[in-house]
Parts: C-alpha cells; sequence; structure tokens
C-alpha cells in the first residue's frame, strides 16, 4: 500500500468515525434528559428501563440489515442510518406523550440498525493491515459521542427549553454528503459465495451474543439509573448526565487498550479479566459516594468498553463472508437482548430501590464470566 493511499484510507477511517461520534450521540443523548421527561410527561421512574428498552430494542434488527447489506453492497444504509438518528433524535424535543416517545424511540432504534453493520464491515474493508486499530478508533468515535452528547443536551434542555433539541440534529445532517464520500462501496455479496455454514458457528455465536448482552445489561443499566440516582440523590440533572460523560469517555481508553492487551494474553482472557472486574466495580459502585463514585465510574468505562472492538471482530471471523452480519448479531442484536433486560429490571427501581437494576446487571456479569469458560478456542482465542 502506498503512503497516498494509506493517508486516504486514514482519512476515510476519520471520516466514519466523525460520522460515528454524530449518530451514536444523536441515538444515545436521552439519558442525560431522561429525568426532565419523566418530569415533564408524568412518569414514574418505574418506567425508565422500559423506555430505554424502547430506544434499543430496534436495535435487535441488525443482524437483519447486516443480511440485507452483505446481499446489496454499497453503502447508503450508512448515510441512511445517520440521517435517520439525527431526524429521530430532534424529535424528542416535541414528543408530549408516552406514545409518541415510544414512537420515536423505535424509530431511532433503527436508523441505528440501519448505521452499524455497514459501517463495521467499512471499517474492515479500509484497515485490512490493522483491523483491530481501526476498529478500535472507529468505535472510541461513537463512545465519545454517547459520552458527550447526554451531557450538551442536558445542557441546552436545561438552559433553553426540551423544545430546542432539534438543534443537535443539524451536525448529522451536515455530515450525510461526506458519509457518501468517504464509506467505502462494499461489494454485493458473490452468488456463488458459500453459504453460511449455521451448524458449526451456531454455539460460538451464541455464547459469543449472551457475554455482549450481559455486557449491554451492565452499560445500559449504568446508562439508565445513574442520573436517576444521582437526581433521588437531590443532585443537579446535568451533573448527573455528566457522570455518563465520565463513564463513556473515559471508555475510550478501554477501547484503545482492549486490543493490545489481547494480542498479549489473549481474547478469553480479557473477556474475563474485564467482565470480573466489571462485576466487582459495579457492586461498588451501588455502595459509592462523593469522589469515589466518579473514580469507580470512570473504572467501570474503562472495562466494560475494553471488550467492544474485540467481540465485533471475533463475530466477523466467525462468518468471513458475512461481516455485516457478524457485526450485527456482536452489536446490534445483543444490545437489543440487553435492552430486554433492562425493561424487565426497570420496574424493581420503583418497587424496590433505584439501584435494584445495577444488582441484577452485576449478577448477569457472574453469568457472562461462566459463558466465557465454555467458548471454544477458536472462537476467542
Amino acid at each position: 500500500m502506498t503512503e497516498a493511499h494509506d493517508g486516504s484510507h486514514r482519512a476515510r477511517l476519520a471520516a466514519l468515525g466523525w460520522a460515528h461520534f454524530l449518530n451514536d450521540g444523536a441515538a444515545n443523548f436521552l439519558p442525560g434528559v431522561l429525568p426532565l421527561i419523566l418530569i415533564d410527561l408524568n412518569l414514574s421512574v418505574g418506567l425508565a428501563g422500559s423506555i430505554m428498552g424502547a430506544l434499543l430494542i430496534g436495535q435487535g434488527l441488525q443482524p437483519f440489515v447486516g443480511l440485507v447489506a452483505d446481499r446489496l453492497g454499497g453503502r447508503a444504509l450508512i448515510a441512511a442510518g445517520l440521517l435517520g438518528s439525527s431526524l429521530g433524535g430532534a424529535l424528542i424535543g416535541w414528543v408530549d406523550g408516552i406514545v409518541s416517545l415510544v414512537v420515536v424511540l423505535v424509530i431511532i432504534g433503527i436508523s441505528n440498525s440501519l448505521f452499524h453493520p455497514q459501517a463495521l464491515a467499512g471499517v474492515r474493508r479500509l484497515a485490512v493491515h490493522r483491523p483491530g486499530g481501526a476498529m478500535s478508533a472507529f468505535l472510541v468515535g461513537g463512545e465519545i459521542g454517547r459520552g458527550v452528547w447526554p451531557a450538551l443536551a442536558s445542557a441546552l434542555a436545561v438552559g433553553l427549553g426540551r423544545g430546542h433539541l432539534w438543534l443537535m440534529m443539524l451536525p448529522g445532517l451536515a455530515t450525510v454528503p461526506l458519509v457518501l464520500r468517504a464509506a467505502p462501496r462494499l461489494p454485493a455479496r458473490r452468488a456463488d459465495a458459500p453459504r453460511l455454514n449455521w451448524r458449526r458457528n451456531a454455539r460460538p455465536l451464541a455464547l459469543l451474543v449472551g457475554y455482549c448482552a450481559l455486557r449491554g445489561l451492565m452499560i445500559f443499566s449504568l446508562v439508565t439509573f445513574m442520573p436517576l440516582i444521582w437526581v433521588e440523590a437531590g443532585g443537579d440533572v446535568t451533573v448527573g448526565a455528566s457522570l455518563l460523560t465520565v463513564l463513556l469517555v473515559v471508555g475510550v481508553v478501554g477501547n484503545l487498550s482492549g486490543g493490545w492487551f489481547a494480542d498479549r494474553f489473549g481474547t478469553r482472557r480479557i473477556l474475563m479479566a474485564t467482565m470480573a472486574m466489571a462485576t466487582v466495580l459495579l457492586g461498588l459502585f451501588t455502595q459509592a459516594a462523593g469522589v469515589w463514585l466518579w473514580l469507580i465510574c470512570a473504572a467501570l468505562g474503562i472495562v466494560l468498553f475494553a471488550t467492544l472492538p474485540l467481540t465485533i471482530l471475533v463475530a466477523q471471523d466467525l462468518l468471513p463472508e458475512n461481516r455485516s452480519l457478524g457485526s450485527g448479531l456482536a452489536l446490534g442484536l445483543a444490545n437489543a437482548v440487553g435492552a430486554v433486560g433492562v425493561m424487565a429490571v426497570g420496574p424493581l427501581a420503583q418497587w424496590w430501590d433505584v439501584r435494584a437494576p445495577l444488582w441484577c446487571a452485576a449478577i448477569g456479569g457472574l453469568i457472562a464470566m461462566l459463558l466465557v469458560l465454555r467458548m471454544p478456542r477458536r472462537a476467542s482465542a
């Protein structure tokens, strides 16, 4: 690869990372304004998990979108996803009831499903020689977006009113033409390509998706209930949103270092070690206060996001002829299952304690460690 060609690929990868920042920011700033929405719409805290579940459940479409993306090729789904996420995020400022809120959140989830499988496959295609580093860098864009935008949305809604959230869609709309130029035009799946060997891959894929889903349950429980825990204790809404920023932005350290550690110690060991640390830290978080709350939150971000690029690469390697599908399974389907888990444990916040969903998520971490032990080595070496 020539230096100029390599520089062109880096620029295109940077453009995709920027699009990921905007897409995931627009699609995931809800937790930063959720306390305000619960008050504005006169909804109980017990519905918080279901509201977040409505946002995330659409990600279950990612495997289907991945199959379509592999069959069609191209890059149009990336642009369509960014456009839909941006427009949907703007509509959050104008909803006036639980029904319209859920409809908007489902639209955002579907748009998110359109964006990710083809974008992840595009990153893998551009980064032939350094897929791990490129995947980590791409995911960093999304994590920073998910971390920064809740704080921005909270400050905007508190300062100008929830109706001004439409301002947050403008960067995404302006970036759609850039995506259509920078994203690689993926080849359509060949008619003579090997058929999916589900019998061979079903078990490792199921264990991998299960692990990712339980990791998602931990992340989504934190993202949903952390601001509510803070506000219930008498804290400010914008400061509660800043906890999300710490969790997700500091998680960039995990995104960038997870691949490095996996190369030296093996993916299987990193999957086990990070999940063990996350389980312990989540338990400590429920009892923490003061500065310890912020420090544990930062540590949770590092260990929870360290394995995100690793699991996507494992899924793509299991399905080399259907990388969009593999990405959709490890990210989208797993997140949808995690979202169902958040919906299931959400009512405990009202019936028992607002920290109860986090305790359930910590139990999920123990189960995820057992799944790692059962993964075949070829799927998690």
